[in-house]
């Protein structure tokens, strides 16, 4: 699976060299981006003028906490990619955090759409932190983290706890140009049975995935219903 996103993130930057990624974190993309990082050492061009954007982040941990997202990306992607120039993505410990989420709608806004948005799937069905809810947000918000988000296995190597969510809504979501989710391992079994159910509803928010017209769904054996 990673080697087959690898290829496809790598075949989309090709063909467009100043593409906007937004990008998602944990383990699932992990072995993706380390492999992006090794085709961009071989091929410096690569991502010369390509874009990040990070997809959300864990709100009050520190910036240099093992689990937060920025240290994720940072250390797989940006950092060895020499892309700092050109990433842009959530504070982890904003003063005012919506006043951070109006920054990132802005910038999306003024510098987008999203060509490629990379995601996972959560075990409550969450894409991002656009957790399960009667009504879900259209536009970068603080989000409520889920009990089951925050039994997340990135926390568990964090030096804190983090208190909210920063995240895109769905709509800059379903804006993107294509769509990339990866699904991984055991435990997503059962949302990956709920996804390939086609039902939508908020209550499992990766099921609005399906209304998007470029969607590549990209999964492990381990992982199949």
């Amino acid at each position: 699976m990673s080697r087959r996103a690898a290829e496809w993130l790598a075949e989309r930057v090709r063909q467009k060299p100043d593409a906007l990624l937004c990008l998602a974190t944990g383990a699932t993309p992990t072995r993706t981006y380390q492999l992006l990082a090794q085709q961009g050492a071989m091929e410096p061009a690569l991502f010369a003028r390509a874009r990040v954007l990070k997809l959300d982040e864990w709100g009050g941990l520190a910036v240099d906490d093992p689990a937060s997202c920025e240290h994720h990306l940072r250390s797989l992607l940006i950092g060895p990619l020499g892309m700092e120039s050109r990433y842009q993505g959530f504070q982890c410990q904003p003063a005012d955090p919506q006043a951070e989420c109006n920054r990132i709608a802005r910038w999306l806004e003024q510098d987008g759409p999203i060509d490629v948005c990379v995601l996972g799937l959560g075990v409550n069905g969450h894409v991002g932190f656009n957790e399960p809810a009667p009504m879900l947000q259209p536009h970068a918000h603080v989000a409520q983290l889920a009990d089951s988000s925050l039994q997340h296995a990135m926390l568990a190597l964090s030096r804190g706890r983090p208190g909210f969510g920063l995240t895109l809504g769905m709509a800059e979501l379903l804006h993107a140009r294509e769509v990339l989710l990866l699904v991984s391992g055991p435990a997503k079994r059962e949302p990956m049975r709920r996804l390939l159910d086609a039902r939508i509803a908020s209550e499992f928010p990766a099921s609005l995935l399906s209304l998007h017209p470029a969607l590549t769904l990209l999964c492990d054996q381990a992982a199949l219903p």
